[in-house]
């Protein structure tokens, strides 16, 4: 049998000579081709017959090189490539092994001590609870800091891993959602040079947001870090105000979700990047801003530690932490738990008993109610995660699930302001509008309100434009509303709880507990009947004409009036809330993966 050259080339090495004996795919002859060595080996077990090329020949395609036949080849001729120790490791392969433990935490025990020492974790180990396991597949690893010109490449090696940033694509929930749950991962690791940002940094984050767009996929950010890096040296840029990362990261905007998490410092562009986040889920010691001390010293704004920058205390009562966390450990699970409302309704749940619900509004018009205990009966149980409980208290904002299906939840609040919309509460209840209609999820809306507020002191506020925001994003929002009037509705509070007025919502049922009016029936009877009253000239008596006044308005304002008037849908026992709204979304389509965008994008405020 002879045996022809696969390609045209140069004959640069002779395995086995004339009369060798060699075994199944074993290489006889080597040729040269475009600077590439290709083994021309023996199909079977035989014996080389009639070589007839040496080193340096020429050979074309199709060219016999020699012939081949059976013999005793037991023991003889070279190796088989099948034959090969699995367990062999080669010298590069050695080498990127190495390279590639450098860049872990086990490589690296006195930064993760010193971390561990502020009594926080390392970035790969919040990536470690974050994912799934054995999920992430990482990017640019083996990146490092662009300072050759000033820094050994050894020194780059063992001290700037990964360049200051963790970043991959793993699943997150899957044992809930499977495989398809990925999203993008950018941890800042502060271990390397505090998290700072610099240039292979940049170019690890550009390429995962890019992907992320592609692949439509959610980020998580974990966001500490310093921000710019003046310390590069090994660029062409002079400031670096080219650089994509924020404009492209803004750009994802209602695209796909983006989770913040911050622990510890993070200023400047980390702290830049975590306020185009959707949420932002920060750590007791989390200190937020937009320049560091260095920054602001150098300004000429005053000396300050870090801790004084943007702490907690200031960043959850005006509004930038959506979620205060009691740990790490608990801000990761925060993040796979907001995340799962974005991807899709599991099929196992639990409820309270939807009898309790009647109990929840006092018979007393006047006594508040507790509206986080009304929505922790309503919803599934342990399925409600509230967000800025301390921003725009007058304003109750919740993602959770009723029957398994995510929905957003806005409510008024009654121990703040008696439940009247503020502006702080009007910002908030936008912005949450805007975040539900972004990524599909329903909106349930649990009305109990006086209106917006009122007087010269919210008037200082820009009430007018603020309170504007309920109607603008809820009218063109495009997803459903069911609104439910559990006590009061008035005015245009009232119609901004309900999408812009009483029939915007796909259902706006009442409890009979409802009320109802253009505005407070005290107020409203005070109002068009002043001249009346005013002619009363005995207090006691004026005050009881007021009760019979009251009580008659208050007698055509209830919720079984209002829907003789068909002004509501239905008023129904609170114990059939729950099942009225389950049957009402199961008739809507069940949001999906759009093509496009739903809006432009979700504010930052």
């Amino acid at each position: 049998m002879e045996l022809q050259s696969p390609l045209t080339g140069v004959v640069v090495e002779v395995v086995a000579a004339e009369g060798a004996s060699v075994l199944a795919d074993a290489p006889v002859l080597v040729v040269e081709t475009m600077k590439m060595h290709h083994e021309v080996a023996a199909p079977a077990a035989v014996l080389v017959r009639d070589l007839t090329v040496a080193i340096g020949d020429q050979v074309s395609e199709g060219q016999v090189l020699f012939r081949i036949e059976a013999g005793d080849v037991d023991g003889a001729g070279s190796a088989s490539a099948g034959d090969a120790d699995p367990d062999a490791v080669r010298a590069d392969l050695v080498e990127a092994l190495e390279r590639r433990r450098k860049t872990t935490d086990a490589a690296r025990p006195s930064a993760v001590e010193r971390r561990h020492a502020t009594g926080l974790r390392t970035a790969r180990e919040n990536l470690a609870e974050l994912v799934d396991p054995d999920s992430f597949s990482e990017y640019g690893g083996l990146a490092i800091a662009a300072q050759r010109a000033r820094r050994e490449l050894d020194d780059l090696i063992d001290n700037t891993p990964g360049d200051g940033i963790v970043t991959g694509i793993g699943t997150v929930n899957s044992e809930l959602f499977g495989d398809g749950a990925r999203a993008v991962i950018l941890a800042y690791d502060y271990t390397v040079l505090a998290g700072t940002q610099g240039i292979r940094n940049h170019r690890k984050a550009d390429r995962m947001i890019e992907l992320a767009e592609e692949l439509r996929l959610p980020i998580v950010l974990l966001a500490e870090g310093g921000g710019g890096r003046p310390g590069d040296t090994d660029q062409s840029e002079l400031f670096h105000l080219v650089v994509p990362t924020f404009r492209n990261f803004a750009r994802l905007s209602g695209l796909v979700p983006r989770i913040g998490i911050v622990s510890g410092r993070c200023f400047a562009g980390n702290a830049a990047l975590l306020g185009c986040c959707d949420v932002i889920i920060a750590t007791p010691e989390a200190t937020i801003g937009m320049g560091g001390p260095a920054m602001i010293e150098g300004g000429g704004l005053g000396a300050f530690e870090p801790e004084q920058v943007g702490p907690v205390e200031m960043q959850v009562p005006n509004g930038v932490i959506d979620v205060l966390a009691a740990d790490e450990r608990d801000a990761t699970a925060t993040a796979r738990r907001y995340l799962s409302y974005f991807q899709g309704a599991t099929g196992d749940w639990a409820a309270a008993d939807q009898r309790l619900l009647r109990a929840v509004v006092p018979e007393d018009p006047k006594r508040v109610h507790d509206v986080r205990r009304l929505l922790e009966l309503l919803a599934d149980t342990d399925s409600v995660l509230e967000l800025r409980p301390g921003f725009g208290r007058t304003m109750l904002t919740a993602l959770a699930r009723i029957e398994g299906r995510p929905v957003g939840v806005i409510a008024n609040d009654p121990s703040h302001l008696s439940g009247a919309i503020d502006s702080d509460g009007s910002d908030k209840g936008a912005r949450f509008i805007q975040l539900c209609d972004a990524f599909g999820l329903p909106i349930v809306s649990l009305v109990d309100t006086p209106g917006f507020m009122v007087g010269p002191e919210s008037e200082r506020t820009a009430m007018v434009r603020h309170c504007s925001r309920l109607f603008l994003n809820a009218s063109t929002a495009s997803v459903p509303f069911v609104s439910v009037v559990v006590r009061r509705a008035f005015g245009l509070g009232a119609q901004a709880m309900t999408g812009g007025g009483f029939h915007a919502p796909v259902l706006n049922v009442a409890w009979p507990s409802g009320e109802f009016g253009a505005m407070g029936v005290e107020g409203a009877v005070k109002l068009a009947l002043r001249k009346e009253l005013a002619s009363i000239a005995d207090e006691a008596e004026r005050e009881q004409r007021i009760k019979e006044l009251v009580a008659a308005v208050r007698e055509q304002s209830t919720a079984l009036n209002m829907a003789t008037h068909f002004e509501i849908d239905d008023v129904i026992d609170p114990a059939e809330t729950r099942g009225r709204i389950s049957l009402t979304l199961r008739a809507l389509p069940v949001p999906g993966p759009q093509p496009g965008r739903r809006r432009t994008l979700i504010d930052a405020w």
